[in-house]
């Protein structure tokens, strides 16, 4: 029999990191690491009209036992 299981999700958005000018986004590794280390998958970007990343998606299931 199949599992009927719908995952529920939570979802969180951050700003990638800025280099000094504040122009373009920095190399975004240890934020990605330090979210996936607290179970959040990158799943999506919400880029400027004009370019670059102004956001990353990230989601994670949602765990009734967790701490926020």
């Amino acid at each position: 029999m199949a599992d009927t299981t719908v995952t529920q999700w939570e979802y969180e958005t951050a700003r990638p990191p800025r280099d000094p000018t504040m122009e373009e986004a920095s190399d975004p590794e240890d934020l990605l690491n330090e979210y996936g280390s607290d179970g959040w998958e990158l799943i999506d970007t919400i880029d400027y009209s004009g370019g670059g990343t102004k956001y990353l998606v990230f989601r994670r299931p949602v765990d009734e036992g967790r701490d926020e």
